[in-house]
């Protein structure tokens, strides 16, 4: 629809997850620690009973983004197969607006194998962040700004990514910071083990934050 943003008056809350199941998070503390959440991020390599729990503990809307883990069916404990979130919608390649926010979605990792769902080339990444562009245009020639967040997997190139080719991260996400100017871009894909690794900076406007294995942010 033609009507998504004016801004929400207040702080939003926003709970982002990514790569890891925690065991707090995936129990009855989850309600405790975060119920004042507003919305939920996943930025891929979950299992998708895992989304679908949080989303149902906290009462939040979901958005997400799929990891190059995340190939075919799921099978959970109980037998049950997943192949989507209730209640979450898969923001892939997609531009949406919930409760204010202005949200836009780029899934999977750098191609490091042949036929893998999730993974792309540079140049694969290229088409599916320019299927995206004419909406961005026409979200800032009409509210002013085109996007808030950016949600994707993998990080930038040169930014919070790794010298190896599975965690190398897509140049064309610079261009696309620099053109649309998100106020955040999310990502996962690059576990954090050490307290003095880098896992937040600023690019142009954006504050890139890798959320391994989540984060919690403020967004006035």
């Amino acid at each position: 629809g033609a009507k998504p943003p004016p801004r929400v008056a207040g702080a939003m809350k926003i709970l982002a997850v990514s790569d890891r199941v925690l065991d707090k998070l995936y129990s009855g503390q989850a309600r405790q620690m975060f119920s004042d959440v507003d919305l939920l991020i996943g930025c891929g390599d979950l299992p998708l009973y895992y989304l679908d729990f949080l989303t149902s503990a906290l009462d939040a809307p979901l958005v997400y983004v799929r990891g190059n883990h995340d190939e075919g069916p799921q099978y959970a404990a109980d037998g049950k197969i997943w192949r989507e979130v209730r209640g979450g919608v898969d923001i892939h390649g997609k531009v949406v607006a919930r409760r204010g926010l202005i949200l836009a979605g780029l899934q999977g990792s750098m191609r490091y194998k042949a036929h893998a769902d999730y993974m792309y080339s540079e140049s694969e990444m290229r088409v599916a962040v320019a299927q995206m562009v004419p909406r961005l245009l026409w979200n800032r020639q009409r509210f002013g700004r085109a996007l808030d967040v950016l949600v994707t997997h993998s990080p930038p190139y040169g930014i919070h990514d790794r010298p190896d080719l599975p965690h190398t991260g897509f140049k064309v996400f610079l261009s696309f910071l620099r053109l649309f100017k998100p106020r955040y871009h999310l990502h996962g894909h690059v576990h954090v083990y050490r307290q003095d690794e880098i896992v937040s900076s600023t690019f142009e406007e954006t504050n890139i934050i890798n959320v391994y294995p989540y984060k919690v942010l403020e967004i006035d």
